[in-house]
């Protein structure tokens, strides 16, 4: 694979993970599209990546939810960019959910966000990099999508779906020089797990996006940290009737 991405676009990039990605790929000399809600933080992050001499970013305010957008502006950014080597799908919410809440407003959220979102922008990236002959695509799944937990149940559901509808693009675009890329993170540093307690393994945002590039050079499913392959290996195993009485 080549040995660095000279144009990326990243979705969900004004904080957590997509930030820390930003960063390090402008950094690296990377040309960068930034896509999210909230113009504001794309344009203070904007500002500090052009301070620090790396190519300014290219920022674009978009709310995954308006999958109907997506095909033209799409379109309009690997335009402004001057084409497109690297996508990377960050968005993601994970609504807490207190001991006997169930809402539908959250659960459709999470799914909008992190299903329909991911499905619309991949969906198109993986057309254009198939035609192309090239290119790279990056979810950000979540160990969380391994097993189906009791505190968390359709964000789980989305994180499975998007491991097994990247899975679906690799072996459909692999043969046409395309890589695609699974991340499952465990707990890291970002807004996403404010408020959760005695999370393992909790590693920054920063490192995360350290990981994640260094993962990406090679196609399949990359844990960060890759202390979380065995652990996932052997939870994956725990027979149901157990995993049901454990507090996860």
């Amino acid at each position: 694979m080549q040995k660095s991405w000279q144009r990326a676009l990243i979705i969900g990039a004004s904080s957590g993970i997509g930030e820390a990605l930003a960063r390090k790929l402008a950094s690296q000399g990377c040309l960068v599209a930034m896509v999210a809600r909230r113009l504001e933080e794309l344009e203070r992050i904007a500002a500090e990546i052009a301070a620090s001499g790396a190519p300014k970013p290219l920022l674009y305010r978009h709310d995954v939810c308006e999958v109907e957008c997506v095909p033209a502006l799409f379109q309009q950014i690997t335009y402004e960019l001057g084409g497109l080597d690297l996508i990377v799908y960050s968005a993601g919410v994970m609504p807490i959910l207190a001991e006997h809440e169930y809402s539908l407003e959250k659960d459709l959220a999470t799914i909008d966000v992190n299903v329909r979102g991911a499905v619309a922008w991949l969906d198109v990236a993986a057309e254009r990099f198939e035609r192309a002959g090239s290119g790279t695509l990056i979810g950000i799944s979540s160990v969380a999508g391994d097993r189906g937990r009791r505190h968390f149940p359709v964000y789980s559901a989305s994180k499975a779906f998007l491991d097994t509808y990247l899975e679906g693009l690799r072996n459909r675009t692999g043969r046409y020089g395309v890589h695609v890329v699974t991340i499952k993170p465990g707990p890291v540093d970002t807004p996403l797990v404010k408020g959760l307690k005695n999370l393992p393994f909790l590693i920054s945002a920063d490192k995360a996006a350290e990981l994640i590039l260094k993962g990406a050079r090679r196609d399949g499913v990359v844990y960060v940290p890759r202390i979380w392959r065995p652990i996932m290996a052997i939870v994956r195993l725990i027979p149901s009737f157990i995993f049901k009485r454990l507090n996860v």
